[in-house]
């Protein structure tokens, strides 16, 4: 499959020991997808609005699907999800919380938000490539994309 066809995956993730590891679980797991990486809240925002060094839409395309840890500094995931469902131009964007968090009331929250989907993070690193290749088979090959405005 041509890149130009692969969906960009957009990952806002702060633990960078999470970051190399979903690196290596997208590579495991054959993945060709594009990963773009933020490191907290207040910057996932400003990829998708394309803001402050986010400016150039080439180094910051819009995302067909976003990666969202919880737990994050400067403002937390649930909020870049509430933010991302309430903008009607980022809204159809698939979003799912990939997080390690376990508290069922931030599987409630997380889909009161709006999120797509809530994957917990296995600690077993096979088990996590295994989760990556089958969310990269849903999302990326047989989920169809909403088309961007």
């Amino acid at each position: 499959m041509q890149e130009s066809n692969l969906i960009r995956v957009l990952l806002a993730e702060d633990n960078l020991d999470d970051v190399m590891i979903t690196k290596k679980a997208f590579k495991e797991a054959g993945i060709i997808n594009r990963l773009f990486v933020v490191r907290d809240g207040e910057e996932a925002l400003d990829f998708l609005h394309q803001r402050g060094s986010y400016q150039n839409a080439s180094e910051s395309p819009r995302p067909g699907l976003i990666l969202l840890d919880i737990n994050m500094p400067k403002v937390n995931g649930l909020e870049v999800l509430k933010q991302i469902k309430n903008d009607s131009l980022l809204r159809t964007i698939p979003v799912v919380m990939l997080t390690s968090s376990k508290r069922d009331e931030d599987v409630v929250r997380g889909y009161d938000s709006g999120c797509n989907s809530f994957l917990q993070k296995p600690v077993e690193f096979e088990k996590f490539v295994d989760m990556v290749k089958q969310m990269g088979l849903y999302w990326g090959l047989l989920n169809v994309q909403a088309p961007s405005s």
